[in-house]
C-alpha cells in the first residue's frame, strides 16, 4: 500500500470515530428525552483493492481501504411496541371506566357521609310516625316536608349524573380533536421522513422517534394498527378504518345530537350528507359510527381498548330513566354496559316506584262521592305531581309511569296545607288503613335493580343494593385496571431495556471511540513522519 493511500485509511478511521462519538454524544444528550430511542452505530469495511489472484492460495492478496461508517440505526423491538400499544390502550379503557364508577359512587353520596339514603330514611321514618297517629297535623306536615326533601335529594343525584355525562361529552370532543391532531402530525412526519430518506443515504431517526411516540399516544385513545411502506410512510388505521394514508388524513368528526347535545364520533368519508339552507352539511351517520356500542366488552374480543371508546360507553347516548329497564333486550343492548346510564336508569326506577306507590295508595283511598282525599274537582289528591310542561317517559301509556326524577314536584296545595291529607274518614274515624298501606309500600319486596337481577328488594334495600352494585363494579374495574397497569409497566420496562439509553454503556462507547480516534490519529502521524522522511531523503 502506498504511503499516500495509507493516509486515506487513517482518515477513514478519524472520520468514523468522530461520527461514532457524535452519535454517542447524541444518545447521552437525549438520556431523559421522552420517546427517544438509542441509536446504534454500524461499521463496515470499505472496498478492498485486489493485488493478485492465486487459485492455489487460501485467499487473494488484497489491501483494505479503511473503515466505513455504514449506518446509524434505531434499536427497537416491534413485537414489544405492538404489545405495549395494545395493552396501554386497554389500560386507558379501564382507567376511564373506573373513574366513571368512582364518580358515580361519589354522586350517590356514599363517600361523603351525607348520603341520599338519609332522605330515604327520613321519609320512611315520617311514614312510620304517620302510621301511628295519621290524624296528627304535625306528623302530616313532617310527612309532606320529608317527601319534598326526598325529591330534592333525588333530583340532585340525578342532575349530578347528568352533569357528569356532560363532562364526559366534553372529554369525547377533546379526544376526537386530539386524534385528528396526532393524525396530521404523523402525516407531516411521514412527509419529512420520506424527503430526508429519499436519497437512501440518511435515516431520519429523530423524526422516526417522534412518529413512534405519536403512535404510542394514539394507541391510548383507541385500537390502532399500522404498517410502514417502502418509502418510509406509516399508514395508520383507527378502529379498523384508515386514519392516515400516504397522501391523506381521514379526520374523524363528532356529530352533536340536537336533543341531548351528545357528540357521536363518526367517519365523514363513510357518511352521506345533505346541505341545509345555511350551506352546512347534515350527515347521516347511521352506518359510519366509529364504535359499535352493542358489542360485548371483552378482552378476548379486544373490544375493551381505548380511552375514547370508554368515554363514549360510560356516557351513553341519552339521559336514561326507568323506561329503559322495561325491555330486557333493549336494556342489554343499550344500557347495561354504560356506567352512567345504568346508574341513572336504576336510580330513576327507585324514585319512580316510590312516587307512584305513594300516589296509588292515596288514589285508592280517595272517594269522589264524599270528597275524601280528593281535590275540589273530585280528582284524587296526589302527593307527587309533574312539573308543568315537563316531558319524559311519554313513550309509555300507563299514567302511573309518567313520573321521572327530573319532572317531579310536591303538590303545591299540600305544601301550603298538609292537613288536606287529614286521614280522617267522613264518619270522623281515623284512617289507619291508608296510613298502614303507605307503610307497607316501603316494606314489600317487589323491586329488582334491572331485568337481569332476580333478587327482589323493598325501597330501603333497593338503594343499598344499587350502591353495592356500583361499589362491586368499581372493585372489579379497579382490579382490572391495576393488573393492566402492571402489564403496561412490565412491557414498557422490557421495551426500555431495548430502546433506552444507558449512561454507563454510552460512556464505555465514548471511551472506545475516543481510543479509536486517538489510534487513527497516531497512525496518521506515523505515516506522515514516514512520508516526511522519504521526501527529505529524496530531496538530498
Amino acid at each position: 500500500m502506498p504511503l499516500m493511500g495509507s493516509l486515506y485509511i487513517g482518515t477513514s478511521g478519524l472520520q468514523t470515530s468522530q461520527n461514532a462519538l457524535n452519535t454517542t454524544a447524541h444518545n447521552m444528550s437525549n438520556l431523559d428525552t421522552v420517546g427517544f430511542v438509542r441509536q446504534q452505530i454500524l461499521l463496515g469495511n470499505k472496498t478492498y483493492n485486489t493485488i493478485s489472484i492465486n487459485a492455489s492460495s487460501v485467499a487473494n492478496q488484497q489491501v483494505g481501504l479503511g473503515v466505513n461508517y455504514s449506518a446509524v440505526r434505531q434499536v427497537r423491538d416491534t413485537f414489544l411496541d405492538l404489545t405495549y400499544r395494545k395493552e396501554s390502550g386497554r389500560s386507558a379503557f379501564y382507567e376511564v371506566s373506573y373513574d366513571a364508577i368512582e364518580e358515580t359512587e361519589t354522586l350517590l353520596g356514599e363517600m361523603e357521609g351525607a348520603t341520599f339514603s338519609d332522605s330515604m330514611d327520613d321519609l320512611w321514618a315520617s311514614i312510620e310516625e304517620l302510621s301511628k297517629t295519621p290524624d296528627d297535623s304535625t306528623i302530616q306536615g313532617l310527612f309532606v316536608q320529608r317527601a319534598s326533601s326526598f325529591i330534592e335529594s333525588a333530583q340532585a343525584v340525578y342532575q349530578g349524573l347528568s352533569d357528569y355525562q356532560d363532562n364526559l361529552n366534553i372529554q369525547i370532543k377533546k379526544s376526537v380533536d386530539s386524534i385528528n391532531k396526532m393524525a396530521n402530525n404523523i402525516k407531516t412526519l411521514n412527509d419529512q421522513i420520506r424527503l430526508i430518506e429519499a436519497g437512501g443515504t440518511e435515516h431520519a431517526n429523530d423524526l422516526r422517534d417522534t412518529r413512534n411516540y405519536m403512535l404510542d399516544e394514539l394507541s391510548e385513545l383507541g385500537s390502532i394498527s399500522y404498517n410502514e411502506d417502502t418509502e418510509g410512510n406509516v399508514v395508520v388505521k383507527f378502529e379498523g378504518e384508515v386514519l392516515v394514508s400516504r397522501d391523506t388524513v381521514y379526520e374523524m368528526d363528532a356529530e352533536m345530537d340536537e336533543t341531548t347535545g351528545f357528540y357521536t364520533p363518526f367517519w365523514p368519508q363513510n357518511s352521506t350528507y345533505t346541505m341545509n339552507t345555511d350551506g352546512n352539511k347534515i350527515y347521516d351517520i347511521t352506518n359510519s359510527k366509529v364504535f359499535d356500542l352493542t358489542q360485548t366488552i371483552s378482552s378476548d374480543l379486544d373490544t375493551d381498548i381505548g380511552k375514547l371508546k370508554a368515554q363514549v360507553l360510560a356516557r351513553g347516548d341519552h339521559r336514561a330513566d326507568f323506561t329503559d329497564l322495561l325491555d330486557g333486550n333493549a336494556y342489554d343492548t343499550n344500557i347495561s354496559q354504560s356506567v352512567v346510564m345504568n346508574s341513572q336508569a336504576e336510580f330513576d326506577q327507585l324514585i319512580h316506584s316510590v312516587v307512584t306507590a305513594i300516589n296509588k295508595v292515596l288514589s285508592d283511598a280517595s272517594d269522589p262521592v264524599t270528597g275524601y282525599l280528593c281535590n275540589d274537582d273530585g280528582t284524587p289528591i296526589e302527593l307527587f305531581t309533574r312539573i308543568t310542561g315537563a316531558t319524559g317517559a311519554e313513550n309509555v301509556n300507563n299514567s302511573e309511569t309518567l313520573y321521572t326524577s327530573m319532572n317531579l314536584v310536591i303538590n303545591a296545595d299540600l305544601l301550603q296545607q298538609p292537613t288536606k291529607l287529614g286521614f280522617v274518614l267522613p264518619d270522623k274515624s281515623v284512617d289507619y288503613e291508608t296510613a298502614k298501606a303507605l307503610k307497607s309500600t316501603f316494606e314489600v319486596e317487589s323491586y329488582a335493580l334491572n331485568p337481569n337481577v332476580t333478587k327482589k328488594s323493598n325501597f330501603l334495600d333497593y338503594y343499598s343494593d344499587l350502591v353495592s352494585q356500583v361499589a362491586n363494579s368499581g372493585s372489579v374495574f379497579k382490579s382490572i385496571q391495576d393488573n393492566q397497569q402492571l402489564t403496561v409497566e412490565s412491557t414498557e420496562s422490557a421495551r426500555q431495556e431495548v430502546i433506552g439509553v444507558s449512561s454507563d454503556e454510552e460512556m464505555a462507547n465514548m471511551v472506545k471511540f475516543q481510543n479509536a480516534y486517538n489510534a487513527a490519529s497516531r497512525y496518521i502521524n506515523a505515516v506522515s513522519e514516514m512520508l516526511e522522511h522519504v521526501i527529505n531523503s529524496l530531496a538530498r
